[in-house]
Formats: C-alpha cells, sequence, structure tokens
C-alpha cells in the first residue's frame, strides 16, 4: 500500500515522502497514530501544491538573497578601531562588530552566523569576508580597518 508520510519515521521515511507500506502495519499503526495518509489521488494533489508552494517560497528566499549579494559586492566598510604599535588593534574584530557596523552604516541586515570569519581581525588592513546569505549564495564583502 501507498502512503504519504506526515512526520519523519525512523527507519522507514522522511515527512512528505511517499512509501510503499504493508497493508497491516499502515492500517494498524500508520493510520491511527497519524503518522501518515493514504496516497490516493486527492492526497497526492495536496502533496504536489504542498510541494509547488514550498518550493516558490525557496525560490524567493533565493532571489532576496542574491540581491543581497550584489549590494554587499559594491560595498567597502571602513571600520574604525584604536590600534597600537606596529599596526596591532586594542581588541579585535568579530563577527558581530561587522555585522552591526554593516547596518548601522548600509541598512544590510544580516545574521552574524553567516559571516564567515575564521577567527577575530586583531591587524589593520584591507580584509575580504565571506558573507553565506543562502544555500549556494556568497557575497564577499570588503572590510577597511582604520586606526585611529
Amino acid at each position: 500500500m501507498k502512503v504519504i508520510l506526515k512526520q519523519d519515521i525512523k527507519g522507514v521515511g522522511k515527512k512528505d515522502q511517499i512509501i510503499n507500506a504493508n497493508d497491516g502495519y499502515a492500517r494498524n499503526y500508520l493510520f491511527p497514530k497519524n503518522l501518515a495518509v493514504p496516497a490516493d489521488k486527492g492526497n497526492m494533489t495536496n502533496l504536489q501544491s504542498k510541494q509547488s508552494s514550498e518550493q516558490h517560497r525557496k525560490d524567493l528566499e533565493k532571489e532576496e538573497a542574491l540581491k543581497i549579494a550584489k549590494k554587499i559586492e559594491g560595498i567597502l566598510l571602513k571600520l574604525p578601531v584604536k590600534s597600537g604599535e606596529n599596526g596591532k588593534v586594542f581588541g579585535s574584530i568579530t563577527a558581530k562588530e561587522i555585522q552591526e557596523n554593516l547596518e548601522k552604516q548600509y541598512k544590510i541586515k544580516v545574521d552574524k552566523k553567516k559571516i564567515a570569519l575564521q577567527e577575530p581581525i586583531k591587524i589593520l588592513g584591507m580584509f575580504t569576508i565571506e558573507i553565506k546569505l543562502y544555500d549556494g549564495v556568497i557575497a564577499k564583502l570588503k572590510v577597511n580597518v582604520i586606526g585611529q
């Protein structure tokens, strides 16, 4: 019997997956516990419309990420910091500070977790930082750390 799973079931399948289940397993376990529905014409139509709306939402998110990436590519973010001898910064510049300055100076909101900074910046100079906006969409932000 073909059934559509309503949630992930370990060892059986993932949510919205169509599987072949034994008749007894489906009727006595999956249907009573509301874990699956029969894969009839109506349920298949519902599943297809749900998947197409999900795909549309993902396409919109990716399009928005591409717009933000295009904005970020043309930005030179200036971060004035106090520095000592030999161009060493007092403290360090973290992803959170980059995110705050990007929002304050250019009104672009980016989650700090998406800023790929291997280690905090501790010296003056120009840096190129990758921002992972969406799956497959990576923007390169130029950051100029200048001393005061």
